[in-house]
């Protein structure tokens, strides 16, 4: 095939001739830079660019996320496919919502009013989710909110999202912030981008969030009207996949809630330039040294703990609490000196111990995962460590460190970490594995012991130990499974595959709601009902059998799927208060090990006077995956046999008037669950 004809199929496609000559240049000299391209085209460097970031946004070209970024060309039988494929999607997506399209074409005859319901919606495909937010953009009337790493800012600017902010007609009046978490390794390709940021009237700012804030989640917020959010763990990493799925939603009540996490983070931040200038000099204020011999620093530490005489607070991971934990004696005594100490790490099963222990003679708050440990000792004195505590296999405590005494840097950090502690919660008792049993649903397998089994006489069977079957066996049924069709609900077998998490919360006063255990599911299409998303809410009560949590509420989507047995449930609100509810009102969504559920309408608890606003949950699963099998046997007589591969997980509840972060020991995510159920 001649260049010629090579070039006008790449017209036909809808690429410029430009754009065809740098793709046919990257595909015969293999990866360039940009001026590297416009030396060789001779074509002005800014169309090259403009050239390279739309053939980006088409899948055409890839590029590196050093800068200056290389530049590749997708195979071109790849790029045919490519758009083969697009035009085969957009004419099946076409024809399959030809009904829709009709339905929507009469209802704007009918009345031109926008639809400004509250609502959920999936966003796939990286070059989609990059124009959506392009488009919120250039929609932009009074301020833009960003959360996200310096790796995601990067490809941003690669699509020209950037520039869209730049060129933006009211930039003089907009509000554009981007909070970013900056670091040794991602110093150099921030500078860069701000290198190429054009000088102009824009209101343009860039922070560093204090204390090394775990940034959650990626968002971008657009005037208090629409929001989109990417599920993926908020890390720095060069994963393209990370940038392919995310949700949008204009529910004001979810947008108040994302905004106010923003604003505390913002308000919590140093400006870009200071950070950097921190970061290159290895010193925060100018009487900040670094102490990088761990003997060192373990002795200097131990001195100034010992010297206190208020107050330590303390930012640590979860593995740095057990070590704290193992100095017990030193806190005891620092408590009978009359040394207030407060300690706030990320809470999971391995550490309960230690901070049960601890909480004797401390004040132990469980918050998110952050980046560097913070240790602040009579508001006089700090140290910031930077070896990954933030990781919950961190094994060693001592490492490399800041220390500083300077008073203006110490208070501010001081004011940060005050506002961390005041917003943490303390771990209570019944932990969800109390409640629920080492298998963390509620309901099932029960301990001999535990108050539900006495309220819900289930009997649990056939429990199989440990390593009877692996991870590998689920998902290959999974994967295998053939769908059970069901005519009879009470005569056929039926089969559900899917994904599910269970979360304790314990809302704080100010959220107005009694204490509730969420369980969320998404059910594939293999699954006898078809495929479905639903939400059960229990609350703590007081019954005849004494205090245990009642399922009192269900809101799902799929009006194929029947209510619960009376029999099975009796006694509980959930029977008579079962909510079908329209799809793009409730989303659970599974990405990796972590799990999303949002609803934007209010939902009937019990008594019904009691309403739980629209929200959302982030369960985000961690450690090792543990694999069950059991059989669950109900009084109606149905039998239940449950495969999964689960995990613990940290609990994010994110409500209108602010989030809620619970321990990793009030969450379970089962990621791959195949329920099979048997008629009597």
């Amino acid at each position: 095939m001649s260049q010629e004809k090579v070039l006008k199929t790449l017209r036909d496609l809808g690429l410029t001739r430009l754009d065809s000559k740098i793709y046919i240049y990257l595909a015969k000299k293999g990866p360039q830079k940009g001026k590297e391209i416009s030396k060789a085209l001779k074509v002005q460097k800014q169309q090259v660019y403009s050239s390279l970031k739309k053939l980006q946004s088409k899948a055409v070209v890839s590029a590196t996320l050093e800068h200056p970024a290389k530049f590749s060309a997708v195979p071109f039988e790849n790029v045919l496919d490519l758009f083969i494929k697009a035009k085969m999607q957009e004419a099946q997506t076409i024809q399959h919502e030809k009904s829709k399209l009709l339905s929507s074409w009469q209802a704007m005859q009918a009345a031109a009013t926008p639809d400004a319901s509250a609502r959920f919606m999936i966003i796939e495909g990286r070059n989609i989710v990059y124009s959506r937010i392009k488009q919120m953009i250039n929609a932009t009337h009074s301020q833009l909110s960003i959360v996200s790493t310096v790796t995601g800012i990067t490809r941003s600017d690669q699509f020209g999202l950037l520039d869209a902010g730049f060129q933006h007609p009211l930039r003089s009046k907009v509000k554009f912030r981007i909070l970013t978490h900056l670091s040794k390794e991602n110093v150099n390709t921030l500078k860069t981008i701000l290198k190429e940021t054009p000088k102009s009237e824009m209101r343009f700012e860039i922070r560093n969030p204090n204390v090394g804030s775990r940034l959650f989640p990626r968002m971008v917020i657009r005037d208090q009207e629409e929001a989109v959010f990417f599920i993926n763990p908020n890390v720095e990493k060069s994963i393209p996949e990370q940038d392919n799925l995310c949700l949008w939603t204009n529910c004001k009540s979810l947008i108040q809630a994302f905004l106010g996490m923003f604003e505390d983070l913002w308000r919590n931040s140093t400006n870009i330039e200071r950070k950097i200038a921190e970061i290159e000099t290895g010193k925060p204020t100018p009487k900040t040294f670094v102490i990088s011999d761990a003997e060192a620093l373990e002795k200097k530490y131990g001195e100034v703990i010992q010297a206190a005489g208020e107050e330590i607070t303390l930012l640590t991971s979860s593995r740095g609490l057990i070590e704290h934990w193992k100095n017990i004696d030193q806190f005891e005594n620092l408590t009978k000196k009359g040394v207030n100490v407060k300690i706030m790490a990320p809470i999971v099963k391995e550490n309960w111990g230690a901070m049960s222990q601890l909480s004797k003679f401390c004040t132990v708050k469980h918050v998110p995962i952050h980046y560097w440990g913070t240790t602040i000792v009579d508001g006089k004195y700090i140290f910031q460590f930077q070896n990954s505590q933030g990781k919950l296999e961190s094994t060693s405590y001592f490492g490399n460190a800041f220390y500083t005494d300077d008073v203006a840097w110490v208070e501010t950090m001081k004011t940060a970490l005050n506002d961390i502690w005041n917003s943490a919660q303390t771990p209570l008792n019944p932990k969800l594995e109390s409640i629920t049993g080492l298998q963390g649903h509620p309901i099932f397998p029960l301990p001999k012991k535990d108050l539900r089994t006495k309220f819900f006489n289930y009997n649990v069977i056939d429990f199989k130990p440990p390593g009877t079957i692996t991870k590998e066996d689920v998902l290959n049924k999974i994967i295998h499974g053939k769908r059970y069709i069901v005519k009879d609900p009470l005569k056929d077998v039926h089969r559900t595959y899917g994904s599910c998490a269970f979360a304790v919360i314990h809302p704080p006063d100010k959220f107005n709601l009694p204490d509730m255990l969420i369980e969320a599911h998404k059910r594939d299409k293999k699954s006898s009902y078809g495929e479905g998303e639903d939400i059960t809410f229990y609350l703590w009560l007081d019954t005849s059998k004494g205090h245990t949590y009642v399922p009192v509420t269900t809101i799902l989507d799929n009006p194929n799927v029947p209510p619960p047995s009376e029999k099975d449930l009796a006694s509980t609100p959930v029977v008579p208060n079962f909510q079908l509810v329209k799809k793009e009102e409730l989303q659970v969504l599974v990405h990796g090990n972590t799990m999303f559920a949002g609803w934007t309408v209010p939902i009937r608890l019990y008594p019904p006077n009691c309403i739980l606003p629209p929200a959302c949950l982030l369960i985000e699963g961690y450690g090792d995956v543990r694999t069950e099998e059991f059989t669950l046997v109900t009084p109606s007589g149905f039998r239940t046999t449950f495969e999964d591969n689960a995990f613990d997980a940290f609990v994010t509840f994110i409500h209108q008037k602010s989030k809620y972060s619970g321990p990793g020991t009030d969450g379970v995510f089962i990621r791959d669950l195949i329920s099979t159920d048997f008629p009597p």
